[in-house]
């Protein structure tokens, strides 16, 4: 089995991450590191306790708000260094099944290298507790990302995934510069387009137990502008591989 890391990006989640800690580990299929963006309600403090009793539970303590997208870069890297396997994204914030875990680190000891836990495999939506504004901006955000980046998956922008630890290490971290739902979205398509295997399993999605969403203009705006971004940087490296292939059958003439 997969040496298992989840890691929980932390911000205002003092009243949902300890049930979501006493859930995960419940499983005893991975340890936890949590990433703490300096909860003013005092989050890092309950992890950190957490960590004080229990060494499956590790804790990394930013000085502020920096964004979803750093926390996980931040966490996949401190995960590499300790010889993890398998890397899970999850929410803290009781919206992503903890009993799903198990499907993941299997799906990724079997081989895959992205395992996207999908709220529309099929068709279907599963989604509790979102109304119609929302559920309309994630599905057709979905479409439009799939549709412009040639994808196959049917949700690009799902926060509860796993990665392979050769997916990480073939994923240019330092490159990866978005956050939110655009961070999702740019890390399933490198690995895609680097030829690796990814996968959709499905799950129930649970709007958060408490708090407020941390959507934002911004947010969605980066996410809809990231996928012309990256359109556009395959055709740039399209052509350079173009050009460089003419100047070598050029030189070889010569």
């Amino acid at each position: 089995m997969p040496k298992a890391l989840v890691i929980l990006p932390t911000y205002m989640e003092k009243d949902t991450l300890p049930t979501v800690l006493s859930k995960v580990l419940s499983q005893g299929l991975a340890d936890v590191l949590v990433i703490d963006d300096n909860s003013p309600d005092g989050t890092g403090q309950i992890a950190g306790a957490w960590a004080m009793r229990d060494p499956r539970v590790h804790v990394m303590n930013r000085p502020g708000k920096m964004g979803l997208g750093t926390a996980y870069v931040a966490g996949f890297r401190w995960g590499l260094e300790r010889d993890y396997d398998c890397f899970i994204e999850m929410d803290s914030d009781m919206s992503h099944d903890p009993r799903d875990l198990p499907r993941f680190i299997e799906e990724i000891g079997k081989g895959a290298d992205l395992v996207i836990g999908s709220r529309y495999i099929g068709g279907k939506i599963s989604v509790v507790g979102w109304d119609f504004r929302r559920l309309l901006l994630s599905k057709f955000g979905n479409i439009y990302a799939s549709a412009l980046l040639c994808s196959r998956l049917s949700d690009l922008t799902s926060g509860y995934r796993a990665f392979s630890r050769k997916a990480l290490e073939r994923t240019a971290l330092g490159e990866v510069n978005s956050g939110g739902y655009a961070f999702q979205i740019e890390m399933a398509y490198n690995i895609c387009r680097a030829g690796m295997k990814a996968k959709e399993i499905p799950i129930v999605f649970t709007e958060r137990a408490s708090g407020t969403s941390k959507m934002s203009r911004e947010i969605i705006k980066e996410a809809v502008w990231l996928p012309w971004r990256l359109r556009l940087r395959s055709i740039k490296s399209s052509i350079r591989r173009v050009l460089g292939l003419k100047k070598i059958n050029k030189e070889a003439r010569g």
